[in-house]
């Protein structure tokens, strides 16, 4: 797949390349950055190589101080150790401050792009996620990739550079002792992170599944807390929580078992490298081969040099981490898209004065992840100031047809706005003149105002309260001690079942879409409180082209026909528009 021209830089990133893995696609993420990761790089390398030239020049300076010589040949060595104490800071700072630029910039256009992806896929593409799987995902899985700079790359390779010139010093010195540092490293730098991946490769794996499961099963649990103690079930959703959670603590426990054994063996290969020059270095003092100042200088090189391996270990659990939270992102990305732009898309036909109108004709849609069709052979004809009732039973297929008309979802046969195919059109364009108000519209912790605002944010208080007088809950709100400033409390908590849906078709009768799709504006609600709803939804929805989806045949009495779907096909027709505009 290649990203059409003008693609912002992260989503062409996220577009696969032949059979990349999830880690080659995220280094194409960091390809913008990619000299501030090598200078961060090599920031890190000097920042190291200050740390080893310390120890090694203050060791030496020590060695040489001790034979009482003039003081001026001491005065570079002394001038050195002063510039390596400085350094080490210096560039710790600095590679700190590039390299972490470097992971905010990757990650912001991650974050952008995976956003752009799921905006674009519209919320059919999102079914088979969990709410709360779907906010790991997109938050915590992100977050974790910002490691792949930060503890895999940058540390990696400065350990290689500074360890490299380690052993290259410690042979000029002591060709032996430079064998034996190289050694220790490489048990360091290889074989030690070489056991841990295969020690805790099992669990990196599990952790972020696990930690989706435990994020989705949490929200689950919050948001239906009230159903849960109403039916007793609420100690079995905290037994189901108690065995993830300790599913993930196992996974962690395994990581963390993994970090132990690589310290001890790290730490061990440190003090074998130390005994071995030391166990070199004095015969060959004795042998003449290695001047007495430079003793202490082979014999503290391994104990600074392991410095550039220490954290090769990290690095491999990170990588396992980065590499699982990576498997995740793109799973969700790469699912199959719900709906495919145009590649030229054209401009919204010049609606008539009465209004749009939409026309299907063997209107026929499937899931992405169905092998049959949800709808077929739908024909319908939204005409403006009319009302259209989409009746039939949960599953019938009629949120499809919704889906399908506010293109979330593709379809075959003819879908028209005023003459124009609805898969010709620009979808962000469609919605502005064909939208929804449904059945579970979410309701945000905010206040009355602030949800309302969400379909215009420029929108007046007098028009606020203009949307709210036509769904029939102005006089409530202007009631109420802070009015629009009034919150709402998580999910609607502080409003009734017949205000949160009235609070919707405010919303979108704010939006002024003039096709109106009404998706079981009654659901949840009492018998009387819906029959008082739809009664006040003729009036609010006066002049727009209207569907009504519903369940419930007494809704349907507002409507001036009435369209019945069974299993995806229209059994039955009732009643007959006639066309104002005509």
């Amino acid at each position: 797949m290649t990203a059409p021209a003008g693609t912002p830089v992260g989503l062409k990133g996220l577009e696969r390349v032949d059979d990349a893995g999830p880690m080659r696609r995220l280094l194409r993420l960091s390809r913008p950055v990619s000299g501030r990761l090598i200078l961060a790089c090599v920031l890190g390398a000097m920042a190291i190589g200050s740390s080893i030239g310390l120890l090694a020049v203050s060791a030496w300076l020590i060695s040489r101080a001790s034979q009482q010589p003039p003081i001026l040949t001491l005065e570079v060595a002394i001038v050195a150790v002063r510039a390596f104490g400085l350094g080490r800071a210096v560039f710790r700072y600095a590679e700190r401050l590039v390299s972490h630029d470097a992971a905010f910039r990757t990650l912001t256009d991650l974050r952008v792009a995976i956003y752009s992806r799921l905006a674009d896929n519209g919320p059919v593409a999102l079914r088979p996620y969990r709410r709360g799987d779907l906010l790991s995902r997109s938050v915590s899985d992100v977050d974790a990739v910002q490691d792949l700079s930060l503890r895999v790359l940058v540390p990696t390779l400065s350990g290689f550079l500074v360890g490299a010139a380690s052993v290259a010093l410690a042979v000029w010195l002591l060709p032996a002792a430079g064998a034996v540092l190289a050694a220790a490293l490489i048990v360091g730098g290889v074989i030690v992170p070489w056991l841990v991946v295969r020690v805790a490769s099992a669990s990196a794996k599990r952790l972020a599944p696990v930690k989706g499961q435990l994020s989705a099963e949490v929200v689950d649990v919050l948001s239906g807390t009230a159903d849960l103690l109403s039916n007793s079930a609420g100690g079995r959703a905290l037994e189901r929580l108690a065995g993830t959670e300790a599913n993930l603590t196992a996974a962690e426990d395994r990581n963390a078992g993994a970090a132990g054994i690589a310290a001890g063996l790290g730490t061990l290969a440190q003090g074998a490298a130390v005994v071995g020059a030391i166990l070199i270095a004095v015969p060959a003092v004795r042998a003449g081969e290695l001047s007495g100042v430079n003793l202490a200088v082979v014999v503290l090189l391994p104990l600074a040099a392991y410095e550039a391996v220490l954290g090769m270990p990290t690095a491999a659990l990170a990588y396992l981490n980065v590499s699982a939270a990576a498997r995740r992102i793109f799973a969700l990305t790469d699912a199959p898209t719900a709906v495919h732009e145009s590649p030229d898309p054209q401009p919204i036909p010049a609606a008539p004065p009465a209004g749009p109108r939409v026309t299907t004709a063997g209107l026929s849609a499937k899931y992405p992840d169905g092998e049959q069709d949800a709808v077929s052979g739908v024909d319908l004809d939204l005409r403006p100031g009319t009302t259209t009732a989409l009746v039939g039973r949960s599953g019938s297929g009629k949120s499809t047809v919704a889906a399908t008309l506010e293109r979330f979802l593709d379809y075959s046969g003819s879908a028209e706005l005023d003459g124009g195919e609805l898969r010709d059109l620009d979808s962000d364009e469609v919605r502005t003149v064909i939208g929804a108000s449904l059945q579970d519209g979410h309701v945000f912790d905010s206040t009355i105002g602030e949800n309302l605002r969400l379909a215009r944010r420029e929108a007046t208080d007098e028009e606020l309260f203009a949307a709210l007088d036509a769904a029939h809950l102005g006089d409530w709100v202007r009631a109420l001690p802070q009015g629009l400033e009034t919150r709402v409390g998580v999910h609607g908590a502080a409003l009734s079942g017949g205000q949160r849906q009235r609070l919707g078709l405010a919303r979108a009768l704010l939006a002024d879409f003039r096709v109106l799709i009404l998706d079981e504006p009654t659901e949840h609600l009492d018998a009387p409180t819906a029959d008082a709803l739809m009664a006040d939804l003729r009036g609010a929805t006066t002049g727009r082209a209207t569907l009504l989806i519903t369940h419930r045949e007494e809704d349907a009495g507002i409507a001036d026909e009435v369209v019945v779907l069974d299993e995806g096909v229209v059994v039955e027709r009732r009643g007959n528009v006639q066309d104002p505009t005509a």
